[in-house]
């Protein structure tokens, strides 16, 4: 039996043995001159550094494009850490490194072409007969999967369960015997994407993989398409490094690769991650202040507010560097707080990533609102440095039947906000105009 696993929330077990299938490069970025990883560093200077030291042969400080789809050996089998760009590639490999880096208590990074060709190739290691147990309200890309691919295709089982109002007993109770019993302890994957490494570390929460679509945040410029899986150290668990090795081995054998030049715009645009979701956060928590303030909005959903049913949850699941940066300088600066260190969460709320929804009416009031809008602009994705604003049950979320949807509160006067990185008085600017031609809707 090989490792199972658990996809968003999910579960699950697959069967065969694992290999690498290739090698992977042994030194630094391009090939050459590892620099070695820093132990204490903060986010922002791993971010900026690693996977990108200086090309030791033209002291140039950004690393070149390795457009090359082979490289020269100096007899059979004998290379500088790379072959063929499908199974390895400067760029992707120092990007990768920085992704390792970035995601606390991470080791190894695979990128793919996509964060659904990085889920596919989880659900591809686990060999038909497996069983997923995910989630239910699991983003709208994975359901498709699971459903329409897993399922139908590569005969894998799959349950999804409500886990904000199951407990545990039942949890268990749908661990079947193809996930393995219960004291197997399933391995558990978390996607990150919504919040990034930033503002949360799910690997030190005891997550065993995470997946990332790294088109949203950690890109952050709208103008890749690209996803990864980033694993804890294995070297204790023969079991995650028999998984790692066969991701590596499927990265390899299916080539669901990103580009060169892909890799190289992801890893420019995540050198500014950390400042970037500082920014998203302070305007999300402002904008979503606004939104709970206005007659019209029926619910607001944004874990940093302290009326959000989740605000003692998302404060608990803060990463390190997010809590550091909120205790010290948020919280100080502007909700005027004395304490340094605070085992409850604050009063008046705390940045905790850039997304929101909330809800109107009716489809009508959602449709003027998202038409109304200046700077929030009508598109699918997030992440991106722009504000974007969309309709889940037409949009993102229209692949999930409508009777599913509803029971996940994807009801038909909910709308999604990315919320960008302007100012943030142009925002709330832009929010309450939209809302007061909401309000004359129907009258």
């Amino acid at each position: 039996m090989s490792p199972s696993l658990d996809l968003k929330s999910a579960t699950v077990n697959g069967h065969g043995h694992a290999s690498s299938g290739h090698r992977r490069a042994s030194n630094g970025t391009n090939g050459v001159f590892p620099k070695p990883k820093p132990t204490s560093d903060g986010f922002n200077t791993l971010s900026v550094h690693v996977g990108s030291s200086p090309d030791p042969a033209t002291g140039a400080v950004i690393p070149s494009i390795s457009l090359s789809t082979t490289y020269a050996q100096t007899a059979p089998g004998l290379h500088k850490g790379f072959e063929y760009s499908r199974s390895d590639n400067p760029n992707r490999n120092a990007f990768e490194k920085m992704l390792a880096s970035i995601e606390e208590g991470g080791e190894d990074a695979l990128c793919f072409g996509s964060g659904s060709a990085a889920t596919g190739v989880v659900v591809q290691a686990l060999g038909n007969g497996a069983h997923v147990l995910c989630v239910n309200d699991v983003y709208g890309g994975t359901y498709r999967y699971l459903k329409r691919v897993a399922s139908e295709i590569q005969s894998v089982e799959v349950t999804l369960l409500d886990l904000e109002t199951v407990d545990e007993e039942i949890i268990r109770e749908n661990i079947q015997a193809h996930t393995k019993s219960h004291p197997s302890k399933p391995l558990l994957l978390v996607d990150n994407t919504f919040l990034s490494p930033f503002y949360s570390s799910p690997l030190l929460l005891g997550a065993d993989v995470v997946l990332h679509s790294l088109t949203k945040y950690v890109n952050g410029h709208s103008g890749v398409v690209m996803g990864a899986l980033i694993l804890p150290p294995s070297s204790t668990s023969p079991r995650l490094k028999a998984f790692k090795d066969k991701l590596r081995f499927l990265q390899n054998a299916t080539g669901a690769i990103p580009s060169p030049y892909d890799c190289w715009l992801a890893q420019r645009g995540a050198k500014t991650l950390g400042l970037r979701m500082r920014q998203h956060g302070l305007n999300a928590l402002k904008v979503a202040k606004i939104l709970r303030s206005n007659p019209l909005v029926e619910e607001v959903m944004y874990p940093g507010l302290e009326s959000s049913e989740r605000y003692e949850l998302a404060w608990r699941n803060l990463s390190s560097h997010a809590r550091r940066w909120i205790e010290g300088d948020v919280l100080l600066r502007d909700l005027h707080h004395s304490s340094s260190s605070l085992s409850e969460p604050p009063e008046g709320g705390f940045p905790f990533s850039g997304m929101i929804s909330f809800r109107l009416p009716s489809y009508q009031h959602a449709v003027t609102f998202l038409t109304s809008t200046r700077l929030f602009t009508l598109a699918e994705s997030l992440g991106g440095v722009e504000s974007l604003a969309e309709h889940p049950a037409s949009m993102t979320h229209a692949g999930i039947p409508k009777e599913e949807r509803e029971a996940l509160g994807i009801t038909d006067g909910l709308v999604r906000l990315s919320v960008g990185i302007e100012d943030v008085e142009d925002l709330v600017r832009d929010v309450r105009e939209a809302l007061e031609k909401c309000a004359r809707v129907g009258v």
